[in-house]
């Protein structure tokens, strides 16, 4: 079976080029290419892994490696040695699409407190418009039998409760906002 022989991948936000030149269930040969297509460095790998598996196991210049493989959205993330990357391999096309892709920004929840395993809200200790200090105890959350105090990360003012004693919480659902 023949593939694709130029190759992008993403190693976090680095950008690495290859060549990748063999087939499938023989040895491969990838050779990583600078930016003006110099050859930088070429890996020989000899490997049975097929995608799925969940450690890549094989030779590389001859030498034994096992590389931990997780997959995550569209590619994998890589463990060897206390090292992880989040890896993705393109095609040139592939790559060229991908970089049009806008990037997702997280939501902002650094004002928001958010319940942090499923229970049942047990008391609220603060009121809306309240100013409240760190450390300061906001609300009691019961979770398999344990009650959790959840208490204030800094300094601020209550904007709004969105919780009451008697809920019953699935995690990251807001118990309270602040101004």
């Amino acid at each position: 079976m023949r593939f694709a022989s130029r190759r992008i991948a993403m190693v976090g936000p680095e950008r690495v080029e290859a060549l990748v030149e063999g087939t499938l269930g023989a040895p491969i040969k990838v050779t990583f290419l600078d930016g003006k297509a110099r050859r930088r460095e070429v890996l020989e790998l000899q490997s049975d892994w097929w995608p799925g598996q969940p450690v890549w196991t094989g030779m590389v210049h001859a030498r034994s490696v096992s590389v931990q493989i997780r997959p995550i959205l569209n590619g994998y993330e890589l463990a060897h040695r206390g090292i992880r990357a989040r890896t993705r391999v393109y095609t040139e096309q592939e790559a060229a699409l991908a970089a049009l892709m806008p990037e997702k920004a997280p939501p902002d929840i650094s004002k928001l407190l958010l319940c942090p395993m499923p229970g049942l809200v047990k008391a609220i200790h603060v009121a809306a418009g309240q100013e409240i200090k760190a450390g300061e105890p906001l609300c009691v959350v019961e979770a398999m039998k344990m009650e959790n105090i959840l208490r204030a990360e800094r300094d601020g003012t209550v904007k709004a409760i969105k919780a009451k004693p008697g809920d019953s919480l699935a995690v990251d659902a807001v118990i309270m906002e602040f101004a």
